[in-house]
């Protein structure tokens, strides 16, 4: 008899996971909040198909990020999904940075990454409006319609005869009374042989609401976006990356030349007032309270409020400040240049240490799994993600 799962969220990774199962022969019903696909998080980000470049060698970033790069890709070819396999440019500005540029290049080295580092000239002639001393040149970044990924996987899904729920959340999660669980969504009560939580930004609620006690917080983080206004966009031909802050899981402002030619800035990195909040204005007083009681909130706010926390805020704020971080990689930006261009949210799991949870999280209980940290690169590993959550489901 086939195992019967209900999968809760219906981004990216939620349904990468029932079309894994369901390929197995599994029979799968996806439970989503929301009234469309891809709501949250994988709607909102860059869009970009991440080289596994920046992650420690040996973690799940790296390798999944690395095998995701070609499956994701693959995936998106065959089943007709807008995608570019373009390659990016991670620019050192200036001499200081180019210890931290050439610790990227052994990691890609290490994690299998097609990337050398060049000349300052020689990154001109991929972008000849940059301003860099050296560069490390990633061949296989690549942009993709994530969104299209997911309506392609839905697709897929109902041919295969999969259950898939819009509108409907997980309001109650008990064990079954003769074995699996039970998912009550205000209309009934399913049934079924297992569980998996891929809730993004509401994964460690699901998992208390299931009996779990996770072992980290998601605290969301806003991204902000801008486009170059049209008649500026060619002053960036593809992907221009800083070199980012060892320390934070953050990448840098940055600017990607997205499939139908504009051109994105971005994404800052502020606190969110509401967890499925995109502007300053949306505030939940619940989601304010469950940060402000969480320990863990005031040990990363003692590590990194002065002053990388004030900067990203102030750049929030002011766009003359974003530009000026744009203007580190092309100097040709300026303020007027920019446009709004709206924002995502971030799920970032943090430690009661107040450590940010460096690598995908996922956390097993009897007839459960729940994703519980999986930000920038999942989209890009949504499918091997998926495979590793079938084997735990099949344990």
């Amino acid at each position: 008899m086939a195992q019967r799962v209900i999968v809760i969220g219906g981004g990216i990774l939620g349904l990468a996971v029932a079309w894994e199962l369901t390929q197995r022969g599994g029979n799968v019903t996806v439970l989503e909040k929301e009234n469309t696909w891809a709501a949250h998080q994988t709607g909102h980000n860059s869009n970009v198909v991440h080289a596994g470049l920046y992650y420690k060698p040996g973690s799940a970033k790296a390798r999944m990020s690395v095998a995701g790069n070609k499956s994701i890709v693959d995936f998106a070819r065959v089943n007709g999904v807008g995608v570019e396999v373009c390659g990016k440019l991670v620019v050192a500005t200036t001499e200081a940075e180019l210890p931290a540029l050439g610790v990227l290049a052994q990691r890609a080295e290490a994690n299998g990454v097609p990337a050398k580092l060049i000349s300052g000239e020689e990154a001109r002639e991929y972008e000849p409006e940059v301003s860099c001393v050296k560069a490390l040149r990633v061949e296989s970044t690549g942009i993709i319609d994530f969104p299209g990924v997911c309506a392609a996987l839905v697709r897929l899904l109902e041919d295969k005869g999969a259950e898939l729920r819009l509108g409907t959340p997980a309001l109650g999660i008990r064990p079954g009374r003769t074995g699996g669980v039970e998912v009550a969504t205000g209309r009934e009560v399913l049934r079924a042989d297992a569980l998996v939580n891929c809730a993004g930004l509401q994964s460690d609620r699901v998992a208390e609401l299931a009996g779990v006690t996770p072992s980290a917080r998601i605290v969301p983080f806003r991204g902000e976006y801008y486009e170059l206004r049209p008649d500026r966009r060619h002053l960036v031909r593809g992907l221009i990356y800083p070199v980012p802050d060892p320390t934070l899981p953050f990448l840098g402002v940055h600017l990607t030349r997205m499939l139908d030619g504009s051109v994105h800035a971005g994404p800052n990195a502020v606190l969110a007032l509401h967890r499925e909040g995109y502007r300053w204005r949306d505030i939940s007083p619940a989601d304010i309270a469950d940060v402000a009681r969480f320990a863990g909130t005031w040990r990363l706010a003692r590590k990194y409020a002065f002053p990388t926390g004030l900067d990203e805020v102030l750049r929030s704020l002011s766009k003359r400040r974003f530009a000026e971080s744009l203007a580190r990689l092309v100097p040709a930006v300026g303020p007027d240049d920019l446009v709004r261009a709206g924002s995502g949210v971030r799920a970032q799991a943090l430690l009661p240490d107040g450590s940010l949870v460096d690598d995908f999280l996922i956390e097993t209980a009897p007839n459960q799994v729940h994703v519980l940290n999986a930000p920038s690169p999942a989209a890009t590993s949504a499918l091997e993600i998926a495979k590793h959550v079938a084997n735990s489901v099949s344990a």
